[in-house]
């Protein structure tokens, strides 16, 4: 029998809310997190809506020195870090930590110090462009940031598949705790993508929604009048155990890391492959490491972006690999209130999974009104729906064509 890998703490930086009672409150009754963005100059841009984090206070956990040589994706996850382990009451003393790996992924890494370096430079000269620009900005420096105040010394790394990237963390540190490499991994992913240069990227790939008079509402996963996603910032970090030191050291545990699927579409650099066929792959990947069948599946966290095409890839993905549209099991986008997190997104989404299956609760898609005629699935639209949960997938899909498929489950199961 191979090693189980438990959920004991779960950390949250979101535009729904900073702690586990405050996000599954907003996913309950439908506070969106997005809003005309308030952080930079939105102008000229054409979308001005994003998922915002509110009330964030890095000093709580870093000194004033250290939170000026930090980027905000850095201070997410470290915050987010610090909860998570707060929650499972562990303390990483030198014995844990020389076990404890730290896997935290980001599509983009320190792109607000980057962009305010280049400005710099750009301005003022080479000779004014500052010495933390370079660890500032490398999308590593949040796992490599979250050792250092830990002392978590194992394998440590971040995931880089754009908005695969959370999903793939949590995927690649339960492999480790499995295959005995570690016994317990902070695992997440973070993201601070709010700038300029980034919004207009996006916004030039028509993949934003410019619905810039219903910001709130602008997020509307699977709904026929949706045109594009919202872009949000935030962290979420789980940590994990194998089972067995979880049980020894009476922690509290939340849930299962039952299965991890990961592939390619090996198809296009923004688009997925139109037949949903590296999506299938990885749910079915996940599936097969799980050692379950789709008809055990009872709820299905969608990568569910609110773009007009990666929602009916996926509904017609996920309808392929089930058999049939009567098969399904309820499906839902927390999306439309979090707004998309790029890389953190698919580790919020799992951590989301997780407080779904100690509620037994589906949070649902809020925002669904009109239905699309080619999205034709039970979306759980706009009210929460309590279901009796076992097994739980959540789908992350990136730019690149990368896929990653997580399946919790409840523990014991």
């Amino acid at each position: 029998m191979r090693r189980r890998v438990v959920v004991t703490g779960l950390g949250f930086v979101t535009p729904i809310g900073n702690d586990a009672v405050s996000v599954w409150t907003s996913l309950m009754e439908g506070r969106s997190g997005t809003r005309i963005l308030t952080r930079i100059d939105t102008t000229d841009l054409p979308s001005r809506v994003a998922g915002e984090v509110k009330e964030f206070e890095a000093e709580r956990f870093l000194p004033p020195k250290e939170a000026r040589r930090t980027d905000r994706f850095i201070q997410f996850a470290v915050v987010a870090a610090m909860q998570a382990l707060q929650a499972a009451r562990l303390e990483l003393t030198p014995a844990v930590a020389e076990r404890t790996a730290v896997v935290i992924g980001s599509a983009l890494g320190g792109v607000e110090t980057f962009e305010a370096g280049v400005e710099t430079l750009q301005a003022r000269g080479p000779a004014r462009v500052s010495p933390f620009l370079i660890p500032m900005f490398l999308a590593d420096m949040a796992a490599g940031y979250v050792a250092i105040l830990t002392g978590a010394r194992g394998p440590n790394f971040a995931t880089l598949s754009a908005c695969a990237s959370g999903a793939n963390a949590i995927g690649e540190a339960a492999r480790m705790i499995r295959e005995e490499r570690a016994d317990i991994a902070l695992a997440g992913g973070s993201e601070a993508p709010l700038t300029r240069t980034v919004i207009a990227g996006f916004a030039a790939l028509q993949a934003l929604s410019r619905r810039n008079d219903e910001p709130e509402t602008a997020s509307r996963p699977f709904d026929r009048t949706r045109d594009g996603f919202v872009i949000a910032e935030g962290a979420a970090v789980l940590v994990l155990e194998s089972e067995d030191y979880a049980r020894q050291r009476g922690a509290p545990i939340l849930a299962e890391v039952l299965g991890y699927g990961t592939t390619a579409d090996a198809y296009h650099i923004v688009q997925p492959c139109v037949d949903g066929s590296g999506a299938v792959a990885a749910m079915k990947s996940a599936l097969d490491d799980a050692g379950l069948m789709t008809r055990d599946i009872d709820y299905i966290n969608a990568h569910g972006t609110s773009t007009p095409l990666n929602d009916t890839v996926e509904t017609a993905a996920i309808k392929q690999l089930f058999g049939s549209r009567q098969a399904v099991p309820p499906v839902s986008s927390t999306k439309a209130l979090t707004g998309h997190l790029l890389g953190a997104a698919g580790a919020l989404e799992a951590a989301i999974c997780v407080l779904a299956l100690q509620h037994q609760m589906i949070p649902p898609t809020w925002h669904l009104r009109e239905p699309d005629p080619e999205c034709d699935l039970d979306y759980v639209p706009n009210q929460p729906r309590a279901a009796s949960l076992r097994y739980v997938m959540t789908n992350a899909f990136g730019f690149g064509g990368h896929n990653a498929v997580l399946i919790l489950g409840q523990y014991p199961n």
